[in-house]
């Protein structure tokens, strides 16, 4: 639809930035932090390790200056759990305190609104020893860990995320580094993590509107809507397919508290049906989240599958790369799209369609807390980095936003990926996403010098007129 008049963004909407604690902190084994799974788990021989990332924890007056000099109105950081209890479920860390309270001060001191992620893809290592989220018990741990959070930090954080793209854990557990490789049926075990995983997070949102009345709460799922490759209706049904079991599973759950019944299909069909006990359902209606926060990067695009299929998709591809799965959906890429350097589809148009049907079907304020371009920044000569095809993207996203804002939905903050480079999960330092620069190699750690990226004047900008100046 285009409109004759267009809608502003609204005068306190939260422009800001964000990151998450493993890619950016480093400090690994600093100040009683205890080990995670991103900490232990091998990585390639070609791409550095977290250990040190962008040290983020020894430069982040430095850093946080920098996203006030950019007007950062929001800052979308996570904690990790292993600073804060180091082994997951025992002794809490008052140094692991201390930092985070620093870090809000900081944030509070420039005027930029501390969202706090509280898990995003760091399970302690002691904890995933006893199975990671494939145990209750684990799922119990992250509920006490977020009464501490709540204890500590209530007064001071009025936006909690619960997990991170849970979804991709569960869809992509290999590629993410989650998955339990001493169950027997993996797939079935994904399933029962993710059961496991959104009664924590229903316990923990109803313990946040209890502890602290003044602060808000929702989960941060990764959501792409999902195009039919044609207009057979055999593909608009594989669309719903994947629509379902990719999105609609985490969401209907987290917001009506009750499986989506095309996923619940699936799962009994397949025998991924996790154990339910006797008042889970309960629990999980008892969840009421205030907003919905979501990652978003691409759309995805399904075409029929039969049972005979042979080849249904890519066999290597990360979290946003669909792999297809046969008599399900087959995944295809889209001819209309565009793709990054690392094989991403590049869909602004579909961040408005996907800002469209979550608000649509669940009524809840969105804030987006990841949305970016990674690519091969290159440092100029003369200390610049010119990242023209970064403003290009972020660009047309902010403008398909404002187009979805004028169709009625109600977006309230945007926190694209990633505030300031750090270490991708997949590829190292050298995919780099950040409106800052951060001067080091993949095993060079150089100075760590930090360097504004022409990214970092155009987003200015872009705060400074609410995002009239594009």
């Amino acid at each position: 639809m285009e409109y004759k008049q267009t809608k502003k963004f609204p005068d306190d909407f939260f422009w800001g930035g964000s990151t998450s604690a493993y890619q950016v902190e480093g400090a690994y084994a600093e100040d009683g932090k205890g080990l995670s799974v991103q900490d232990t788990k091998k990585v390639t021989d070609s791409t550095t390790d977290f250990k040190v990332a962008s040290d983020h924890y020894h430069h982040y007056k430095e850093d946080i200056a920098l996203f006030a000099e950019m007007g950062f109105k929001a800052y979308r950081f996570s904690i990790a759990w292993t600073r804060i209890i180091p082994d997951g479920d025992g002794e809490v860390n008052p140094k692991g305190i201390e930092f985070y309270q620093k870090l809000i001060d900081e944030c509070r001191a420039n005027q930029i609104e501390p969202i706090v992620t509280m898990f995003h893809f760091d399970l302690p290592d002691a904890l995933q020893k006893k199975g990671g989220w494939s145990n209750k018990e684990v799922a119990n741990a992250f509920v006490r860990y977020a009464e501490v959070l709540f204890t500590s930090f209530g007064d001071q954080v009025n936006y909690w995320l619960t997990i991170n793209e849970q979804n991709m854990m569960i869809l992509h557990g290999a590629a993410i580094g989650t998955t339990n490789s001493k169950a027997t049926n993996v797939k079935k075990d994904l399933y029962q993590q993710n059961h496991y995983m959104l009664v924590a997070q229903a316990k923990v949102m109803k313990l946040c509107h209890e502890m602290c009345p003044n602060a808000k709460i929702g989960p941060a799922p990764n959501i792409s809507e999902v195009y039919p490759a044609t207009a057979d209706p055999k593909d608009f049904i594989a669309a719903q397919n994947l629509n379902a079991i990719r999105n609609w599973l985490y969401l209907d759950i987290a917001v009506y508290g009750r499986y989506n019944p095309i996923a619940w299909s699936y799962l009994e069909d397949r025998d991924l049906l996790p154990e339910i006990e006797e008042g889970d359902m309960e629990i999980l209606k008892e969840a009421k989240p205030d907003f919905i926060a979501f990652n978003y990067y691409n759309t995805s695009t399904a075409a029929y599958s039969s049972l005979d299929d042979q080849v249904v998709g890519p066999t290597d591809g990360d979290q946003q790369i669909e792999l297809g799965e046969k008599g399900v959906y087959k995944a295809v890429y889209n001819p209309y799209l565009k793709r990054t350097n690392f094989n991403w589809e590049i869909d602004p148009v579909g961040f408005r369609a996907t800002l469209r049907s979550v608000y649509e079907r669940y009524a809840l304020p969105i804030i987006i807390t990841e949305d970016g371009l990674g690519e091969f920044d290159q440092l100029e000569a003369d200390g610049t980095v010119n990242d023209h095809y970064r403003i290009d993207y972020l660009r047309d996203e902010i403008r398909e936003m404002k187009h979805a804002i004028a169709d009625g939905v109600k977006v309230f903050g945007f926190c694209p990926w990633s505030a300031i480079d750090l270490v991708s999960t997949h590829s190292g330092v050298k995919k780099r996403y950040g409106f800052v620069y951060v001067d080091r190699d993949e095993f060079d750690l150089k100075e760590l010098k930090r360097i504004r990226k022409n990214s970092f004047f155009w987003y200015q900008q872009v705060i400074n007129s609410n995002g009239e100046n594009l």
